[in-house]
């Protein structure tokens, strides 16, 4: 017989985004629910990928249409999302 402890951690405070500014240059300011704020600058990633889906959005008028979805920064229904985590470590 095998035994499997799960561990849950009920304290652990889920991060989310609560709102998000586009400042300009492909950067935008980003509110977490824990009070935090970072400055996110998406530009190199959007510089260096291959990926034309991703390319796309080097176009400003099309980066800017981003929308808070569930505590997530989200372009054109999950066309473009980046985990929360990355976002909070300003590490895209």
């Amino acid at each position: 017989m095998r035994i499997v402890e799960e561990y849950t951690d009920t304290n652990a405070e889920l991060i989310e985004i609560k709102s998000a500014n586009y400042i300009g240059d492909f950067a935008i300011r980003i509110f977490f629910s824990d009070g935090f704020n970072r400055l996110v600058d998406f530009k190199p990633f959007l510089e260096l990928s291959l990926h034309p889906s991703i390319k796309k959005y080097l176009e400003e008028k099309r980066f800017k249409e981003f929308k808070i979805v569930d505590g997530n920064l989200n372009w054109n229904d999950y066309d473009l999302i980046f985990p929360v985590e990355d976002l909070y470590a300003g590490h895209i």
